[in-house]
């Protein structure tokens, strides 16, 4: 009889906004097989928005394998240093250390049932980070910055018509969207 390995769990640690001219990103957790993988850990209030809640779920820093951006913006990247030992994934490589491997971007599998879906609108960097579990399909991404879906239009984005169709296919393929700055959103 096969192994049955547990579901991708994902947890949300501290939730983000963009309420100029403050800023924090939304940072999530995904534990998938032996992954442990903490997603955009940018700018917060405090770190111990990052770091409290992944002791409450009996976590360190250092069981962190793996940390994800959906994209090269400070608001996602400037606490990554909080994970020593985890390798850095965004939208074509792998990090650690100064050792950089490129991955096969669009589909890559950084666990079991954890894929990058290469996602340019916000940044023509951007990925989304698609995690299959028992509640369905959940996409970290950048492509929507709040949970009400604002702003319509990205002042950030070069091509409009690009960040449309990566937004309809993230609301054809996913059950649920954690936006760059808000809380989770049920699409079915």
């Amino acid at each position: 009889m096969p192994e049955t390995r547990p579901p991708a769990r994902v947890d949300i640690l501290t939730v983000g906004y963009a309420d100029s001219p403050t800023v924090a990103g939304t940072v999530g957790l995904v534990r998938d097989g032996d992954r442990v993988i903490v997603v955009d850990p940018g700018m917060v209030r405090s770190r111990s928005l990052i770091l409290d809640p992944l002791e409450r779920l009996a976590l360190s820093p250092d069981d962190v394998t793996h940390v994800f951006v959906s994209h090269h913006h400070l608001d996602h990247t400037v606490n990554i240093a909080l994970f020593r030992q985890a390798e850095v994934g965004d939208f074509r490589t792998i990090r650690r250390d100064d050792h950089v491997e490129p991955h096969a971007g669009e589909g890559f599998a950084l666990a079991p049932s954890t894929t990058v879906w290469q996602t340019p609108g916000h940044s023509p960097q951007d990925a989304s980070l698609i995690v299959d579990t028992d509640e369905g399909r959940q996409a970290f991404t950048h492509l929507w910055w709040r949970s009400d879906r604002t702003p319509e239009v990205d002042p950030y984005c070069a091509d409009p018509a690009e960040l449309a169709r990566n937004r309809q296919r993230l609301l054809d393929g996913v059950s649920i969207v954690i936006p760059g700055h808000g809380a989770p959103f049920r699409l079915r």
